[in-house]
């Protein structure tokens, strides 16, 4: 391709919207443009990057068994009505009529259109196990969506759904497409982390999430530093408690008047005690009522356990004014001792005696509080955020670190959640109708785009893993003018292209320092100067992306050269 006939509009400076360095150098490298909010057009070099992205996952997708089919994007309101979730997605869900008034919505994700058509076409458990995928437009209708590619409402998604006729079968689907997801993340030369994952609005029992590491990351994942066990932090389960000094001193509760002192780090320093031997006191709201939640001092509630252990919908922490209203205290005063609402602690105050909490009446705090002397013992559930050092609870050995990582991938055993509620059978062997299991794999195409750049990245630009490169090699001319310049310059794109290597020649009557600049954000892997000077000494320049190291090579070699470097790089990849 040549850049002075190819749409490539580089820019100089940083978009003044774009906040993380996805969003930055897809703009600057001219890779995509904004038509309204998280909506995006693609243009020809990132197509290129995208393309690539959607060749790996299909190839990898057909090596599994899958099967490619393509739905319609727009589904009609009585699947959803009958797998329940119509009035269960929320506002995610684009929802619009057609001229009949009838009501349909854009597609998230396929599990009821998959599922009705699967119902009408298998019949007999000699059709199963059955995987069937597809690579297409989704939209979610974010409230606010950022980051480009990383948080968009339209964006580009491999999703896939497996039919097993009982649980070793979808045992054995799911360890498929997770190997599978595993060699399409190697394949795109990065560095992932397959975690434990919350299964959402989508449902089903086992998942994982995979997530490519990146400080930019939404997502903070807990990985064990002795066994392999890695989980998001809305799963992640904490090990056993390290040693702290719990030891009770059999002294009564006391209240104590704390003037003005509501946080635990004010009560801890005004108390002199450390914030592990403090509780605090969270109040929850769903539609079946209220609760109080106890964590120790120093941990995080975890919202999502939370809200699992909770009935009823709408799980949420009320506002301040809400919880003075429910509980007749404020914030900062509100302790478990008296409470009339329910309690449920975290598993780390089991144990916990002389502790500190809100005495329920503002500016006071009760100190030496003891579970069964003090106040009945609640009931315990796991309702932290596992935090760096905790220990594993698989190996009890190793400690966790926390990273950041963006998903771009997530698989899920959905059991008969939706062939259950959408009535599909099969034939078993005694020819009576059986319900199947379903599994369900995803992967942002798009995205994946995005977490490529947020982990290949220099201040010059991007730095493509080979085998994302929109192009393996951009030649560079010096001068177009030089007829022997531009005569080496087309006759080493013709050869490149013959090897199947795709070759950008910068063909611009442009100043060459802007050329290397536009060719540090556009990333390809391996760069060829071409000028006058190197020519009278029969040799060219060749310089690497990824360390910028640069060496001379013969004029008459330097085709074999690059086919020879970037195929070993290729190959690297494929391991």
């Amino acid at each position: 391709m040549r850049l002075s006939q190819t749409l490539v509009p580089t820019l100089k400076e940083n978009p003044g919207e774009a906040q993380v360095v996805s969003h930055k150098l897809m703009l600057r490298a001219g890779m995509i443009r904004q038509l309204g909010a998280g909506i995006y057009s693609w243009l020809p070099l990132g197509l290129r990057v995208l393309r690539k992205v959607e060749n790996i996952v299909r190839e990898e997708m057909d090596r599994a068994g899958a099967q490619e089919v393509l739905m319609p994007a727009v589904q009609p309101a009585e699947l959803w009505k009958e797998s329940g979730r119509w009035s269960q997605y929320g506002a995610e869900l684009l929802r619009f009529q057609d001229r009949g008034e009838r009501d349909f919505c854009f597609g998230p994700t396929h599990e009821e259109v998959i599922t009705d058509l699967v119902r009408h076409e298998l019949r007999s458990y000699k059709q199963l196990p059955a995987n069937f995928y597809q690579i297409q437009t989704k939209f979610r209708d974010e409230v606010r969506p950022r980051f480009g590619m990383m948080r968009g409402r339209e964006f580009l998604m491999k999703d896939a759904y497996s039919f097993d006729l009982d649980q070793e079968s979808l045992d054995n689907s799911y360890q498929i497409m997770f190997q599978a997801y595993q060699a399409i993340f190697r394949r795109c030369g990065l560095t992932f982390r397959a975690v434990e994952a919350d299964t959402g609005a989508i449902g089903g029992s086992d998942s994982h999430e995979f997530h490519v590491l990146a400080g930019s990351g939404e997502d903070e994942i807990a990985s064990c530093d002795h066994c392999h066990y890695a989980a998001n932090l809305e799963k992640a389960v904490p090990g056993p408690l390290e040693e702290v000094a719990l030891t009770s001193s059999g002294a009564a509760m006391e209240r104590v008047e704390t003037p003005g002192i509501r946080t635990i780090e004010e009560v801890a320093g005004f108390l002199k005690v450390p914030a592990h031997q403090t509780v605090k006191s969270l109040v929850v709201e769903t539609s079946e009522g209220a609760a109080i939640l106890l964590l120790r001092g120093d941990h995080e509630l975890n919202e999502i356990k939370a809200s699992h252990l909770l009935e009823g919908e709408g799980f949420h922490l009320p506002d301040p004014a809400a919880v003075q209203k429910l509980t007749g205290v404020t914030v900062g005063s509100l302790g478990p001792v008296g409470a009339t609402l329910p309690l449920i602690a975290d598993y780390a105050l089991e144990n916990q005696t002389d502790f500190v909490c809100g005495a329920n009446q503002e500016g006071w705090h009760l100190t030496g509080v003891c579970w069964g002397r003090d106040l009945p013992r609640p009931r315990f559930a796991d309702l932290r955020n596992v935090r760096a050092g905790d220990r594993c609870p698989r190996c009890e050995t190793g400690h966790f670190s926390l990273d950041r990582g963006v998903e771009v991938g997530h698989v899920f055993k959905l059991g008969d959640k939706y062939t259950r509620a959408m009535k599909m059978t099969v034939l078993n062997k005694e020819g009576r109708e059986q319900t199947p299991l379903m599994g369900c794999y995803g992967i942002g195409v798009s995205r994946i785009v995005a977490a490529a750049i947020e982990q290949n990245h220099d201040d010059n630009g991007i730095v493509w893993p080979v085998s994302l490169a929109p192009f393996h090699v951009e030649i560079l001319l010096v001068n177009p003018k030089e007829t022997e310049a531009m005569e080496l310059a087309e006759s080493l794109y013709n050869r490149l292209g013959q090897a199947n290597l795709s070759t950008l020649l910068d063909d611009r009557r442009e100043r060459i320092g802007v050329k290397f600049k536009d060719a540090d954000l556009i990333g390809a892997p391996l760069r060829v100067v071409i000028g006058g000077r190197g020519i009278k000494e029969g040799m060219v320049e060749v310089q690497s992306r990824h360390d910028g190291a640069s060496q001379k090579v013969e004029i008459g070699a330097v085709a074999e050269h690059l086919i020879e470097r970037l195929q070993a790089l290729m190959a690297e990849a494929v391991v």
